[in-house]
Order: C-alpha cells, then structure tokens, then sequence
C-alpha cells in the first residue's frame, strides 16, 4: 500500500509546480504533427480539384513519412550539441514553414515540397517530446507521461480527418494547413517562456560518446521509396519496372546497410527472420503497413468523385478507424497471457479481412459496409499491436531491447511511406495518370485494395509464426 502511494502522480503538485502544463507544451508538438497526418486523406478530393496532379497523391503521405522518419533519428542526437529549447524552437518554426507553403501551393509540386519540409518539423516535435519527458520530468512519472503521450495520438487520429473535412466543406482545404502555420509559430514562441529551465537550455557534457548518426541507411531508404514513387508518375511498362525494380533493390540495401552498422542501428538483428519472434514481428508490422496504406490515402478521393460521398462522411469513417483501434487496444490490455495467441491472430485476419473488404465495398459505396471493413482494419491493429510490439522488445537479446522498441514505430512509418509510394503506382495504373474521372476511380477503387491482399495475408501468416518458433525466458509459452 505504501509502494502504491509512493508510485502515484500527485497531479495538483505538478500543475502547481508548472511542470504539467510545460508537459502539456511539448506534447502539442505530437498533436501538430500527428493530426497533419491524418488530416490529408480528408482533403484530398479538394485539394485535387484546386491543384490537379492527381497522379502525385501517394506522395503526399510517403514524402512526409520520410521526412519524419529523417528528422526523428536527427533530432535525439541535435540535444546533446544543442539545447532542448533551441531544438524545440527550430522545429516547430519548420513545420509552420511546411505548413505555410502546403497552404500557399500554386501546384502539386509546390505542395509535395511543404509535405516534406512540414515532415522534418513534425517528425523532430514528436522525438523532442519523447527526449523532454527524459530530460524535464522525474523518472518515477514515466509511465503515466508515456501513457498519455499515447492518448494524445488516439485524440490526433480522430480530430484529424475531422479538422480536414470541416475545413474543406466550410472555409477552403488551404485554411486546414493555415491552422498548423499559426500551431508552429505559436509553440515556437511559446518555448522560450515555458523552456527556460536549465534542463531545456544545456546540451550534454562535451565527453559524451554519442552514437553516429545512420546517414547513408536514411539517404538509402528516401532514394529508394523517391524510385518507387517515380514508378508511378507516368505509368509505362519498362520505365516503371526498372524504377519499382531499384526502388525494391534499394531497400533491401538499406536494411543490409543498417545491419552492417551495428554502432547507428536502426533496427535489431536478424530483421525478417521466421526463426525469431523479433522476425516474425517485424515482417507483420511490415506487411500490415504497407498494405493498410490504400484507403487512407485514397478512400476520401475515390468515394467523393465516385458516389458522391461528402467529405465530411469519409472524414467520419476514418476516425471510426481510429477510434476502433483505440477503445479495442484499452479492452484486450489485461487480457491474460494464455489468451494472445487468440488475440494477435484474431487481429490480424481482422486487418486482413478489411483490407479484401473495401476491394468489394469501395466500388459499390456502401457507407455502412465500408465502415464496417474501416472497423475491422481498425480495431484489427488496436487487439494486436500491443502484444506484438511487448513480444518483439521481450522477445529481442538484452543488448537490442532498446534498439527493438524504438524499431516498431520506425517501420510503420516506412511501411506507411512504401504503402503509399506503392499505392500510387496502382492508382496510377488503374487510370489517375489520365486524370481524375468516374472509370479511373471505379478501376482505383477495385485494384487498390485487390493488389495488397497478398500483403496482408502475409501479415496473418507471419503473426500465427509468432507462436511456433522459439521465444525467450519470460514470455508466455503456447500449446
């Protein structure tokens, strides 16, 4: 009884010491960036009839992927030569830029450049976040700040699409992106009062050995995604093959690289081994990631300019997706151990259930059996990604823990940059090289959900893997 005393957060204490709202501060940087995130879909339809170039909408989400995926490795290692409040300050005046000119484009192109600059700003916001609860607040209230780091991206995921949708319907999709503008210069501003603490103004000591920064992995990983991408631009047999065929060459390179370079890993050893649960796990997260992408890129526009469907509608049927993903993940968390295997397999043929669902319920427009698919994808990714990211770090040798956990979100987010890459050649293919019109969105409709089937039955197959091969001391064994 004591022991749980001692371990509970006196709130009132930290609200009147400053040290909560100054967490409340550096959260914000998760919301800008993560409801940026998932505002664009919403948009989409909008902001294609204003700019054209349709057939550069898969950029839109890979390019700021890999911006965040750059910056976030950047920014951990940028507070040990520059101070918190400095880095903070950089960042989020990089997003409002991105932003800025995300809301001014006169063309695609211009948009795309904002998209990446934006993804740099927020991907530093949201690793600042992470470093500031380190540096800024008493190891003891960890786990509670973390906990509701976590409820923060469940709250972005559903005022994004919303936040989008109202915007494009109301006032112009352009004012979406001015919201952001005004969020970047104001928590710029704000960081010199609420960071001007010792902590938030030192770097570290000059003897600090520090890790290299994995330059040449990262450079690999944006040319190679930039190929695949450009496979899609202008859809023609050869041209496409030769880039979809380096763009996957380079990939592999990539990963090859980060494993050759154990002092910057990125990821642990043995990444896509079936003999290993670190294996099995991460070609799951993969697999589910890059195959999940079609809908959130490209449902709003296709249902829009197919059936009619209000932007608002679209922007309601993904936040139900991510709302599914946060009420199932909170109701299987104390789930007992006998039960996961049942419940990471049951997820994963929900999510791949889903993603062979909307191939039949996107072209025909039934909103109620395309939020149910949107649902299943959903709440599919809330019962397993719990399990699956705690078996991963348990299941990793002791020296790779550290590096195991932070590699979860850091393939999702490739996989979300390759998804959408990838799905841009389909959509391409299937006619949005032509330009926007009710053929090319019927064909979209169908093949961009029909060619990441086998994806996502390789997810499934690799999470019933998780419990036929061997795992470490520790974790709950399977009959």
């Amino acid at each position: 009884m004591t022991q749980d005393k001692a371990n509970r957060v006196d709130w009132r204490a930290l609200w009147a010491s400053g040290d909560l709202a100054r967490f409340c501060f550096i959260s914000l940087g998760i919301l800008l960036h993560a409801t940026n995130e998932t505002m664009v879909a919403t948009i989409m339809p909008a902001m294609v009839g204003d700019l054209s170039g349709v057939q550069l909408v898969g950029w839109s989400l890979a390019i700021y992927e890999l911006g965040a995926i750059v910056a976030g490795a950047a920014a951990g290692r940028m507070v040990s030569y520059v101070a918190l409040r400095s880095n903070v300050m950089v960042a989020a005046l990089f997003y409002s830029t991105g932003a800025l000119i995300c809301a001014t484009a006169p063309s695609m192109q211009a948009f795309l450049a904002g998209r990446l600059i934006e993804g740099l700003g927020g991907g530093a916001l949201v690793s600042l976040a992470f470093v500031s609860v380190e540096r800024l607040f008493p190891r003891a209230i960890w786990p509670q700040l973390f906990g509701l780091m976590s409820a923060i991206w469940g709250v972005a995921a559903f005022s994004g699409p919303m936040l989008g949708a109202l915007m494009a319907e109301l006032l112009s999709w352009r004012w979406a992106f001015g919201v952001f503008v005004v969020g970047g210069v104001a928590m710029a501003l704000a960081s010199l009062v609420v960071l001007n603490t010792p902590e938030a103004r030192r770097t570290q000591r000059g003897d600090t050995l520090l890790p290299p920064f994995p330059a040449l992995p990262l450079a690999c990983l944006a040319l190679s995604v930039i190929l695949i991408a450009s496979a899609g631009v202008d859809v023609a047999l050869l041209r496409s093959s030769l880039l979809l065929g380096l763009g996957l060459a380079g990939l592999a390179l990539f990963f090859r690289i980060d494993a050759l370079k154990p002092q910057s890993r990125l990821f642990p050893a043995n990444l896509f081994s079936w003999r290993t649960p670190v294996g099995s796990g991460m070609t799951m997260i993969a697999a589910f990631s890059v195959a999940t992408c079609s809908f959130a890129v490209y449902g709003p526009l296709i249902l829009t300019n197919l059936h009619g469907i209000s932007m608002l509608t679209t922007g309601y049927i993904i936040a139900a997706e991510s709302i599914a993903w946060s009420i199932l993940s909170i109701l299987v968390a104390n789930a007992p151990p006998e039960r996961e295997r049942t419940i990471i397999v049951c997820g994963a043929v929900m999510i791949a259930a889903g993603i062979a669902g909307f191939a039949y319920t996107v072209p025909h427009g039934s909103i109620p059996l395309i939020l149910f698919c949107a649902l299943l994808q959903g709440g599919g990714f809330g019962i397993v990604w719990p399990f699956v990211t705690r078996m991963i770090v348990a299941s990793a040798p002791a020296n790779e823990q550290t590096i195991a956990s932070s590699a979860v979100p850091t393939m999702q987010r490739i996989g979300y940059a390759v998804g959408a890459a990838s799905a841009g050649i389909v959509a391409n293919a299937s006619g949005f090289s032509e330009g926007l019109n009710r053929t090319a969105a019927a064909n979209a409709g169908v093949w961009l959900f029909l060619a990441f089937v086998p994806l996502g039955l390789l997810g499934a197959i690799a999470a019933y893997k998780l419990f036929s091969v061997p795992r470490r001391p520790g974790l709950p064994q399977q009959a």
